[in-house]
């Protein structure tokens, strides 16, 4: 995501390098090139002019304070423009009425179905709503069926009309069984089309007309840059709609539609999905997405996604555990699975600064735990607990059992030792790592 906009911009900034202070003369280039990086991003060319013209002018004549070179001021300025071009603050979903009900839009293939299903579990997990699905896309059975079994697997009711073509009807009973039933939010999931046309813009008018939904999100795939941007305005001048979600930016996307979609539609992007998984949905801040853009990283949203995973009465029977040396292999393995439960591990590291960009030709696969795990499982309940015993005889078992070998189970457990010592240094305040630095020679 956004990778090649980063590396554009980067070089961009490098031709302030060593200037004094930026002028006409040294900002001209930049820009240029700035201009030429967006562009490439396939983000609206008007939008790219406009972008560069409000950059130069909050650019020129700014004097340079110690300590900060003209290459970190434009960096300065261009962050807090690009932030400003998506929106420049988060926009949360309208949840105010009750029941809320909430319609989904957008072209066949972008992502409306697996949209649906996040946001039911976003909204369950995260507000505590007690959301029930529609499934209002009458003309492909397959979409009906994905919605029920997405239902199923975040524990969601689906409602569905066997062999209904009146999806306006089909909207309108749901909603009456699902107030029936007190549910709180009602999602509604609607057809799309492979191009946008007068029948489909007709019955989700209709729709919407029906139902007079609390909010209208527009689902558009990231991927097809500005072509995303035009079926937004197409909707947006029917709908009228609320917010927009972009799909599918785990892909390999340019991030035209990111940057261009809100200056067209004048509405803010409110969700950002990256997987398939049905925890992978977040709200989107403007703000650090400009931050990773610019390869800054973005620790609060990295900080944000382990609070979820973190539970404080676990947490202290692990502090304990820790300074009375008993971390064993279970607590190892626990700690594994709170780090997969925050998503994709690539995505994880590139929220690190300067991590993104030193792992942007690495693959980091997300079974990369898959052999410790293996290991780990291969070794007794009483070996797990005190790994102390775990012998050559033992080690050979558990390296046959897991499908390794026993340089690879050696391997772990060394790491493990090292992991337990040094867990065991920090947790004493420092007692331990200052007595063992006592014992250092001295030179």
């Amino acid at each position: 995501m956004f990778e090649n906009l980063s590396d554009r911009l980067e070089k961009s900034f490098k031709l302030l390098k060593g200037q004094g202070r930026i002028t006409d003369i040294n900002v001209a280039e930049t820009l240029k090139d700035i201009r030429r990086a967006l562009l490439d991003a396939d983000v609206n060319y008007k939008i790219a002019k406009d972008f560069t013209a409000k950059v130069k002018e909050k650019a020129l004549g700014q004097d340079v304070i110690k300590s900060v070179n003209p290459g970190q001021m434009m960096t300065k300025i261009v962050h807090d423009e690009l932030a400003e071009l998506m929106g420049g603050t988060k926009h949360e979903i309208n949840l105010k009425q009750s029941p809320t009900i909430i319609l989904i839009a957008g072209l066949q293939g972008s992502g409306k179905t697996t949209f649906t299903g996040k946001l039911a579990t976003y909204l369950k997990t995260k507000k505590g709503k007690h959301p029930m699905l529609i499934a209002c896309d009458v003309y492909r059975p397959a979409a009906i069926e994905q919605l029920k079994i997405l239902g199923e697997q975040v524990g969601v009711p689906v409602y569905t009309e066997d062999g209904s073509k009146d999806p306006v009807g089909l909207a309108k009973n749901g909603i009456k069984q699902a107030k029936q039933e007190g549910k709180d939010v009602i999602i509604i999931d609607t057809a799309g089309r492979l191009a946008v046309d007068e029948q489909m813009m007709t019955e989700i008018k209709a729709i919407k007309d029906a139902i007079n939904p609390s909010e209208i999100l527009f689902v558009v795939d990231s991927m097809t840059g500005q072509d995303a941007v035009n079926t937004a305005k197409e909707f947006n001048d029917r709908l009228d709609f609320d917010g927009v979600v972009l799909t599918k930016l785990d892909g390999d996307t340019r991030g035209g539609a990111a940057l261009s979609i809100r200056s067209v539609v004048n509405k803010p992007i409110k969700f950002v999905g990256m997987g398939e998984k049905m925890d992978a949905l977040d709200i989107f801040y403007p703000e650090r997405m400009a931050d990773r853009i610019l390869g800054m990283g973005d620790i609060v949203s990295l900080v944000e996604k382990a609070q979820e995973q973190y539970d404080e009465e676990e947490a202290r029977k692990l502090q304990k555990r820790i300074a009375k040396n008993q971390f064993d292999f279970n607590d190892f393995l626990s700690q594994i699975n709170q780090i997969k439960k925050m998503g994709n591990l690539k995505d994880l590291a590139s929220m690190i600064p300067g991590v993104g960009k030193a792992l942007k030709n690495v693959d980091i696969d997300d079974n990369a735990f898959k052999g410790i795990e293996a290991i780990i499982q291969s070794m007794t309940p009483e070996e797990r607990s005190n790994p102390t015993i775990i012998n050559g005889s033992r080690r050979k078992r558990i390296a046959s059992g897991s499908g390794t070998n026993i340089p690879e189970v050696n391997k772990l457990i060394k790491q493990f030792d090292e992991t337990r010592k040094m867990m065991k240094m920090l947790s004493g305040g420092g007692q331990d790592l200052k007595k063992m630095m006592r014992n250092v020679p001295k030179r």
